[in-house]
């Protein structure tokens, strides 16, 4: 009994500290594994690569895709609504933006999954 006991307690225990992490919404902020890099050079990497680009988004092309520049050449961004997390970008604001190179053979091109986005300070 005292062994039952004792499991319940430190399962209680574990499982209290590790909710204590749960729902915060915060996460790494350090740099990324990322570069910056040009839209041209974007295009030009594998599936699944982690890129960072900076740029303005120049329209909603709509469900969720818009175009972003980053004054020398366009790609299509995904931003699931999520992402913006509160934040209003206008087309006149310089964007930052993390994620994924996305080639899918049903569609010509490529796209950037983007897991997050920022407004630049000027």
């Amino acid at each position: 009994m005292k062994k039952i006991l004792m499991c319940l307690v430190v399962a209680a225990v574990v499982w209290t500290a590790g909710a204590d992490d749960f729902g915060r919404g915060g996460g790494y902020t350090g740099p990324s594994s990322a570069v910056v890099s040009k839209v041209s050079e974007v295009k030009k990497l594998p599936d699944d690569a982690n890129v960072m680009l900076e740029g303005k988004i120049e329209r909603r092309l709509g469900n969720e895709k818009y175009l972003f520049s980053d004054g020398l050449d366009t790609i299509t961004v995904d931003i699931d609504d999520d992402e913006w997390r509160g934040l209003s970008i206008g087309a006149d604001d310089v964007a930052i933006i993390y994620g994924e190179v996305d080639r899918t053979p049903f569609r010509a091109g490529v796209e950037i999954e983007v897991d997050r986005i920022e407004k630049k300070v000027r």
